[in-house]
């Protein structure tokens, strides 16, 4: 079968590549349909590119990108968690999000050309990375099972906040249940000329690749095909250091490549500056993995803080007692994959403080909003992690689960069943 992959940004791309290479090494065509600065990324996986012509995801987002990420940052550390959400609370939330997230990562020339890609090439299965509402809509209309694959938090798809919305809009009059993204993607399928009317599987996939163990997952209605995530963090050098043991206790910290700027609710200068200085003072040795605008105002660091500006994690964590990071799927998946305990960076961008106090329940990590951060409290609790037994014995209790869960390989099979069912219900 013909399978074509969707992808906003590169490193949503790498989540995707382990599955990718499962179905070409089962058979299957592959290609994977990507804005132009993607397109080294897919070719350096192996994996065929189709460049599609639509601005990065940063320059789609433009000003909402920081004042968008201000706001919901605030409303985020204002709520009250004992409160329930109420219908204009919930109806507000959609009637921007649409037009200002949604619409501008899946503009009508995005849309638009990955449908004249799908009525070309004709793929029976269109798999999606979790932003990327044009993949479902080029399904639709060409008559292609899809699927979501999922890699993180489903607030990433704001399918949580979605699922509150629509049990408070059927406590409404009918004439009062607005409904913004059903209006923005009906009207999308209707100028495709699908015959298709927008349904939740438009959000949801009509089904599921989920690389989270299980304990991890919300349950959404539809079925899941459990594929374990396998760390691919691209082109990567293992450096003479990293295969010499370590003297000392060793812990990373990173923020990846995304965090530039403290978005206006924090300084970054102030907050890396404080935690290497946090961890220096401490008995253990520091790989610092940072950018270079993360890195361009650092001080003099003592002897045990190694700073680098790139080093595979895939081989980094193992030898790690804990990561300090930014919450980005990679990094939080490779560290559950090898069973290293985390304290989790909250209230930056989509990674909200109220993410950080769901994923503490884990029980294999502490979260730490960095609008409260000082070097205190993060010495305090990085030291909490490394004394306290739990962590590690939680974070290998994640880690059997990961190896428990089907190989990608393994998943290919269920695929290709699930692909075959929904084809045939769409009478392709």
């Amino acid at each position: 079968m013909k399978v074509l992959f969707t992808s906003l940004e590169g490193s949503h791309f790498q989540l995707l590549a382990p599955l990718a290479w499962a179905l070409r090494t089962a058979g299957h065509e592959v290609r994977a349909a990507c804005v132009p600065d993607v397109v080294e990324t897919v070719t350096r996986t192996g994996i065929t590119a189709v460049p599609i012509d639509s601005p990065p995801w940063y320059e789609a987002l433009g000003a909402f990108h920081q004042e968008g990420i201000a706001y919901f940052g605030t409303a985020d550390q204002d709520r009250d968690p004992d409160r329930e959400d109420t219908w204009e609370e919930q109806f507000g939330y959609e009637s921007v999000i649409v037009p200002a997230l949604n619409s501008r990562l899946n503009s009508d020339t995005m849309i638009d050309e990955i449908v004249a890609l799908a009525r070309h090439w004709r793929p029976d299965l269109v798999i999606w990375e979790t932003l990327c509402l044009a993949g479902p809509v080029a399904a639709l209309t060409v008559g292609a099972a899809h699927a979501r694959l999922v890699a993180g938090p489903e607030l990433a798809m704001q399918l949580g906040t979605r699922r509150t919305f629509l049990r408070l809009a059927a406590e409404q009059e009918p004439e009062h249940r607005e409904d913004p993204t059903a209006e923005w993607l009906n009207w999308t399928l209707e100028r495709h000329g699908t015959g298709a009317r927008f349904d939740e599987s438009v959000l949801t996939g009509q089904w599921t690749v989920d690389t989270r163990p299980a304990s991890l997952r919300e349950d959404l209605g539809v079925p899941t095909v459990p594929a374990r995530y396998i760390p691919y963090n691209g082109q990567a050098v293992v450096p003479r250091w990293l295969r010499e043991q370590p003297l000392r206790t060793r812990v990373c910290l990173t923020l990846g490549v995304s965090i530039d700027s403290g978005y206006g609710l924090w300084d970054l200068d102030t907050v890396l500056i404080g935690m290497l200085g946090a961890l220096g003072e401490l008995d253990i040795e520091v790989v610092a993995a940072l950018s270079d605008r993360q890195r361009a105002h650092l001080p003099p660091l003592p002897d045990t803080v190694r700073v680098v500006d790139r080093v595979p994690m895939h081989d980094l964590l193992p030898t790690c007692a804990v990561v300090v990071h930014h919450g980005g799927y990679q990094t939080k998946a490779t560290a559950e994959f090898h069973g290293v305990p985390q304290i989790l960076l909250t209230g930056w961008e989509w990674v909200s403080e109220s993410m950080g106090a769901d994923y503490e329940k884990q029980g294999n990590l502490l979260s730490l909003p960095l609008r409260e951060f000082t070097a205190d409290r993060f010495r305090e609790k990085v030291a909490r992690v490394l004394s306290e037994p739990s962590f590690a014995a939680h974070a290998r209790r994640l880690r059997r689960e990961v190896e428990e869960m089907p190989t990608p390989n393994e998943a290919v099979a269920a695929i290709e069943r699930l692909t075959a069912r929904h084809r045939k219900e769409q009478g392709a």
